[in-house]
Order: C-alpha cells, then sequence, then structure tokens
C-alpha cells in the first residue's frame, strides 16, 4: 500500500509529470488501481481485461509493461476498442478523453458488470466514471465515484479512498 501512496504522491508533483509522457503516467496509475480494487470474480482464474478507447499511446503502453502479468490467479490483457460499439467484457475501461462523446455508450454497455471506467475529461466523474483523472493546481489527480463503484459491484481499498477528490 505504500508504494502506492508513494507513486501517487509523487505523480501529483508537476515536475514528474513533466519528465514522463503523460500516457505513461496514466498506465501506472491504472495498474496501481487495479491492485487496490476488488472485482466480483476476483477468486476465479483467467483473463483480467484491461480495455482502451482511443488512445493508441496508453494502449501500447500498457499492452507492453503489463500484458501476460499475473493478477492472482488471473493473467493481465490489454485490449483495444476504436468506439463504444466496440466493448465487450472487460475488468477496466479507460475511455480517453479524445472519446469521451462516446462515454454514456461505452458506460451503459459495461453497467454493472463488474467493470471500473476511467476518464480523463472534466465531468466525467459526476456523469458515472468510477475514477476520472483531473488536474488540480497544474497537479495530477483523480475523483472518485463511490456511487458508480458500488454500482459496478467493486470494493475500493480504504488507502486509494483516501487519495481521491471523493464525488
Amino acid at each position: 500500500k505504500s508504494f502506492l501512496v508513494i507513486a501517487l504522491m509523487a505523480l501529483g508533483t508537476s515536475t514528474f509529470a513533466q519528465e514522463k509522457p503523460l500516457h505513461e503516467i496514466y498506465s501506472m496509475m491504472v495498474y496501481n488501481f487495479t491492485k487496490y480494487i476488488q472485482w466480483p470474480d476476483h477468486d476465479k482464474s483467467g483473463e483480467f481485461v484491461i480495455a482502451v478507447i482511443g488512445n493508441n499511446d496508453m494502449y501500447n503502453t500498457l499492452n507492453t509493461w503489463y500484458a501476460g502479468k499475473p493478477k492472482g490467479t488471473k493473467t493481465y490483457v490489454v485490449k483495444k476498442f476504436n468506439s463504444a460499439a466496440e466493448v465487450t467484457e472487460c475488468h477496466l475501461l479507460f475511455i480517453d478523453k479524445s472519446k469521451s462523446g462516446e462515454f454514456a455508450a461505452a458506460n451503459d454497455k459495461v453497467k454493472g458488470k463488474g467493470t471500473l471506467v476511467i476518464t480523463d475529461k472534466n465531468g466525467l466523474g459526476e456523469k458515472g466514471s468510477c475514477i476520472n483523472f483531473k488536474t488540480v493546481d497544474t497537479k495530477l489527480k483523480f475523483e472518485l465515484n463511490q456511487q458508480a463503484v458500488d454500482a459496478s459491484n467493486l470494493k475500493v481499498s480504504g488507502a486509494l479512498s483516501s487519495m481521491a477528490i471523493l464525488i
């Protein structure tokens, strides 16, 4: 838990954010989020699917860094969707701000299916995204919509909640 706290605190500094491309920072944070959230099928084996809509750099980074790695009894698999219409079952769905117009359609496809939806556009946290990246005073932060998390049948650790902007 202390690793996540240290990593997220480091990511919150504007100096660190300037040293790494934003898609790499998002990729690290997305991966770390998976360690502090419990999915309804956490004790089953198989694939743990992270899906990305609209950000090729983030998809490539997640795929290079994490695909094939173990997550408990599961293995990380990274998928790329070009639009909300292509979305299939996944544990985590990142919707890039370039595709934020498709948020409602994508969110409807995974609602109630144990999917953590992560976005990076102001206002999407209030509209039902579980986690939304947000810049506050030049620092990267994240909003946590507990109602959306509950509706997705997920459980978030207190350590992660304590670092979030709760909405």
